[in-house]
């Protein structure tokens, strides 16, 4: 299928930018060297949680129209997205995040933080099923008209020669496919549970440390993690890491002992000092980057693909 807009990549960024710019009646098609169902994203907990990412003023407003757009989403059959409850917690003393009064965010009073911990906050918010959200967001685009091709690029420059409008949301990708060798990859490894009966989220929001905690419940299952290994780009799982995960896990939360382990997920997470959000103008052509979300992909998808939306329709290029 010819296209008036190619977005290559078929992660969380790379679906919703196209769904955004199906829906606003472009023809557009998604290539993609991997199915959504083996990228980055499928491998991600998740829920919405403006993880620490640059430009600041901009994540927080792409934030909080992703956490509208996600909290709408929720009360979908078939989105994979639930609201729900849960904390987060420190160690060490620490503020409540600025975000927090986007999701009603409370102190937890001592009573109610886990073992070892000193402060925290308890929200209700998102929490994703990926697999499943990704397969929604994939058969919206299709219902919008758009289609999907699997196919490697190895340059930036190729696919601008496939249609007059090109999006990059290539993730840890970028840094071969556009020259960009601010991209790093952080490994990030989690466990899939089968569900005890957790029905709120936990998450380790200790600064500085050493590895990360969190507990993310589903009907079924509960998503255990996790692992931030910079510079690491092996996507294989690694059972000793596996259990390590359920270690900290089971301290946190005792009634995970003994669950059982229904599989483990990799990912590489797209880091760079600031999300790419940027366009350039190629002899008629307009290429906008969207990559280097780090762990907010899905925290940012939402508004980083609006802002995508605006800049294209600026343009004139797909009218």
């Amino acid at each position: 299928m010819s296209a008036n807009a190619v977005v290559i990549g078929a992660g969380v960024a790379g679906l919703t930018t196209a769904v955004c710019l199906a829906e606003s009646g472009t023809k557009v098609r998604v290539d993609a060297d991997l199915a959504p169902g083996e990228t980055t994203s499928a491998a991600a907990g998740a829920m919405w949680d403006p993880y620490l990412a640059e430009p600041r003023d901009l994540v927080e407003r792409w934030a909080l129209a992703t956490l509208s757009e996600l909290t709408a989403l929720s009360s979908g059959q078939d989105t994979g997205i639930r609201m729900v409850e849960g904390t987060q917690e420190s160690r060490t003393p620490c503020p409540l995040p600025a975000w927090g009064s986007a999701v009603g965010a409370r102190p937890c009073p001592p009573e109610e933080l886990r073992n070892g911990f000193v402060t925290g906050w308890r929200y209700r918010a998102p929490v994703v099923d990926m697999p499943r959200y990704l397969d929604y967001l994939a058969r919206r685009l299709v219902q919008a008209g758009g289609s999907f091709r699997r196919h490697r690029y190895e340059t930036v420059a190729q696919a601008m020669r496939e249609a007059p409008v090109v999006v990059n949301c290539s993730g840890s990708g970028a840094r071969t496919l556009a020259g960009d060798p601010e991209v790093e990859a952080v490994r990030g490894q989690l466990v899939v549970v089968e569900n005890p009966g957790i029905e709120s989220f936990f998450c380790d929001d200790t600064p500085e440390a050493d590895e990360l905690t969190y507990i993310y419940p589903h009907s079924g299952t509960v998503v255990l993690g996790g692992t931030s290994d910079r510079g690491d780009w092996d996507v294989t799982p690694r059972d000793s890491v596996a259990d390590r995960i359920v270690r900290r896990c089971v301290a946190v939360e005792p009634s995970l002992a003994g669950a059982r382990v229904l599989g483990q997920r990799v990912g590489l997470r797209p880091v760079r000092s600031s999300v790419r959000l940027t366009e350039d103008r190629h002899e008629g052509g307009l290429l906008v980057h969207n990559y280097g979300h780090g762990g907010a992909g899905v925290t940012l998808s939402w508004g980083c693909a609006r802002e995508v939306l605006r800049r294209v329709r600026d343009s004139g290029l797909t009218n």
